[in-house]
């Protein structure tokens, strides 16, 4: 259903209006008539009482027009009444501030009251809604307008975001408070950011993802559309607190999972308000000039720190957070080459340059040595034996002469040896010193802008200066400007990472199998065979109950043998897997110890795989509450808990997405031929991932699936041992 009544609509009616500055029914009856030269708006309040000479109304049954946006700000007793008679009265979008109910049971049959007169409900419990392009102001708090929707679950993140962006020359299209989200979740309201003209950047805040395969879908239609998506969440994981019946279901967090989600999608998940600003700052800018920025035609990979999950037993599995970039494909599913963001520095002294050159490289960005003639050109206009380096060191040249700058800067812009160029220091605060530069600064400002847009190349001022006529002027003219370097830094890696990512559509979760067809338990033999049918290989085995049993299977499987005990999770630890045995003696010696120590009652008699130049990995799928199904790959084996390197996505995978997986290990090189080994058979290891992706997609009865470790050589991919978690 639409939400052109959420954002813009005919009449507004406030139940709750105040003429009390300190409560929330004056925010909001103050903001509505704020727009009232677009639209009706009726203020109610069964006690009288007016504000800025319009009167309250004691109910919407008095109002004289239909209330097509009622806004509800009354203690959570008075709300469904307050919603019965709205909708009574014709209106069709309800924003709810205080909560629904006594409960969530209550504000969901509030919801479904309203959706049942095709309505629409916004929370309850939310801080309201902004639309600065229509006058549309029911919220508490100030609004700076501008070209970044925000959509979030805190209404003071929305304040806190809203003053950075003041401060930095920016503010909100629309902004969207969610609350419970009863009605109008997430997805909803991102899909109406994406449609909206004046919204050039998406942001959002979001705990509760509700299904997060359909936000996936909406991440990847902004991306399609040209929209950046700036994502905030939680960054604690619930698994640290659940006992672990495999290790993919406790280690893989919900943090992980929205990692892989915007990864897979081209969304930008980041880590503080300040971060989402900065970067949207530039995105903002950059936007202005997306058909020519050189920002767009270059393939970047900068580096951003990982997060490690909790450990494991190698044996079993280890699963640590996603890494949060995917290595670019050729359409010909080949990898890209990629390089880092190049980026030229200039600077009022060599130490701020070279403070900048570091923060840039520490986010993984390149500051590259010039060409020769892009070191004359920057030569020319710097004074004495000064240097056209990388950093340049303006050495004093903008003091003699403050169009240097620009001189300089532009000279950097038109090389075409960098991508983006930094201007880092002093410059826009003159002014501030000597009065009579103002007007001077100014046009240097504007002649910097120029060369930006005439070249089409990325330029951004790192300044200690603050809030100045200059850096007015600068960002007038669509130039970020940042306080901090690493803010700069920061933006500049995002924004890169954005422009390159190679999204791929959210896989799309298969039809639930009928109850016959669905497994009834974990055990090795039975995820053996149903991974087996979907085409994983195992070694020949055979499931035994005696030690008898165990020496007729293994004759004829042959030695040498595992010996594995069945129905337990983390087997090594208990004793129950035996390596290597050559002969019966040892066998009915391990079959002797094994039950000893496990009281098993079945076991497994299995052939000793082993291949040169093989490469242990665990490879796992977890059903997320929010997301379905989400795969795993890692170094396995008795180096899991060490290495810590793995990598996720939404199942079921493709055959290229199961390769970029393995390809974004860090430790890749192991698989791709390490020091003249042979490098595995990659196809083998990506249709071993799909298969095990598969399976579990069209199993979800099944809430974890492991396979570990899977056993890949330069001849193909066996699967060593497999474990399920029943729901």
């Amino acid at each position: 259903m639409s939400l052109d009544a959420l954002f813009d609509p005919r009449s507004v009616a406030v139940v709750g209006a105040s003429a009390n500055r300190a409560k929330w029914g004056y925010w909001l009856a103050s903001g509505a008539l704020a727009g009232r030269t677009r639209r009706t708006v009726h203020l109610v309040n069964q006690r009288g009482g007016g504000l800025d000479g319009v009167p309250f109304l004691p109910d919407l049954g008095s109002l004289p027009t239909v209330p097509e946006h009622v806004v509800v700000a009354v203690p959570p007793q008075q709300v469904r009444p307050v919603v019965v008679d709205g909708l009574a009265a014709g209106a069709r979008c309800f924003t709810v501030i205080t909560s629904g109910g006594t409960g969530p049971d209550e504000e969901r049959e509030l919801a479904a009251l309203v959706t049942a007169h095709g309505g629409r409900l916004l929370g309850p419990n939310c801080m309201g809604v902004v639309d600065t392009t229509t006058e549309l102001r029911l919220s508490w708090g100030d609004f700076p307008s501008g070209s970044v929707g925000l959509v979030s679950q805190s209404g003071n993140l929305a304040l806190e975001i809203g003053r950075l962006l003041a401060r930095a020359g920016q503010g909100f299209s629309r902004f969207v408070s969610l609350g419970n989200q009863r009605d109008i979740v997430a997805a909803d309201a991102l899909d109406a950011l994406i449609s909206h003209e004046a919204t050039r950047v998406v942001a959002a805040y979001v705990e509760d993802f509700h299904d997060g395969r359909r936000l996936a879908r909406t991440l990847a239609t902004a991306r399609a559309a040209g929209k950046p998506v700036l994502l905030l969440t939680l960054g604690r994981s619930e698994a640290s607190g659940r006992a672990a019946a495999s290790h993919t279901g406790a280690l893989v967090s919900t943090r992980a999972v929205v990692e892989a989600a915007c990864r897979d999608t081209g969304a930008l998940l980041l880590e503080s308000a300040g971060e989402l600003v900065d970067t949207a700052v530039l995105m903002t800018a950059t936007g202005r000039r997306a058909d020519h920025s050189a920002v767009n035609r270059v393939v970047v990979a900068p580096t951003v720190p990982r997060t490690a999950e909790a450990h494991a037993h190698a044996d079993e599995g280890h699963v640590g957070a996603a890494r949060t970039a995917a290595t670019a494909t050729h359409a010909d599913d080949s990898p890209a080459p990629s390089r880092p963001l190049r980026v030229a520095v200039v600077g009022d002294s060599g130490g701020q340059g070279a403070l900048a050159a570091d923060a840039l490289a520490a986010r993984g960005l390149d500051v590259p040595v010039l060409d020769e003639a892009t070191r004359a050109a920057v030569a020319a206009h710097l004074p004495g034996r000064a240097g056209g380096g990388n950093p340049v060191d303006l050495a004093g040249a903008g003091e003699a002469d403050l169009r240097n700058y620009a001189r300089i800067t532009a000279a950097l812009l038109a090389a075409g040896d960098t991508d983006a160029t930094v201007l880092t220091g002093y410059f826009g605060d003159y002014a501030t010193a000597n009065p009579d530069q103002g007007a001077h600064e100014c046009e240097v400002a504007r002649e910097l802008a120029r060369a930006a847009r005439d070249t089409g190349r990325l330029l951004v001022v790192h300044t200690m200066a603050r809030d100045t006529p200059a850096l007015g002027v600068l960002r007038e003219h669509g130039v970020p400007v940042y306080e901090r370097i690493e803010q700069a830094a920061a933006a500049l890696a995002y924004t890169a990472r954005h422009r390159h990512a190679v999204p791929e559509p959210p896989p799309v979760l298969p039809n639930r199998p009928p109850t016959a067809g669905r497994v009834r338990d974990g055990d090795y033999g039975t995820v053996r065979t149903l991974l087996a049918s979907h085409g994983l290989d195992f070694p020949a085995a055979a499931f035994v109950g005696t030690a008898d049993e165990a020496v007729a299977a293994a004759r004829r499987i042959g030695y040498p043998l595992v010996l594995k005990a069945m129905g337990l999770a983390h087997k090594t630890e208990a004793g129950g897997v035996a390596l290597g045995i050559t002969d019966e003696a040892g066998l009915r010696a391990a079959f002797a110890r094994m039950r000893a120590a496990t009281r098993a009652t079945r076991y497994a008699v299995e052939e000793m795989v082993a291949h040169p130049h093989s490469v242990e990995l665990i490879a796992g799928v977890r059903y997320d509450p929010a997301f379905g199904p989400v795969a795993m790959v890692g170094l396995g084996g008795v180096t899991a808990e060490l290495l810590a390197d793995t990598a996720l996505a939404l199942a079921p995978l493709t055959p290229r997405r199961a390769r970029d997986l393995l390809l974004s290990l860090r430790h890749a090189p192991l698989l791709t031929g390490w020091r003249g080994a042979p490098a595995v058979d990659l196809e083998a290891a990506a249709d071993a991932l799909c298969a095990l992706a598969r399976a579990a997609a069209e199993h979800p009865e099944l809430t974890e699936l492991e396979v570990n470790p899977l056993l890949v050589h330069p001849g193909g991919a066996v699967a060593l041992d497999a474990h399920g978690v029943p729901a």
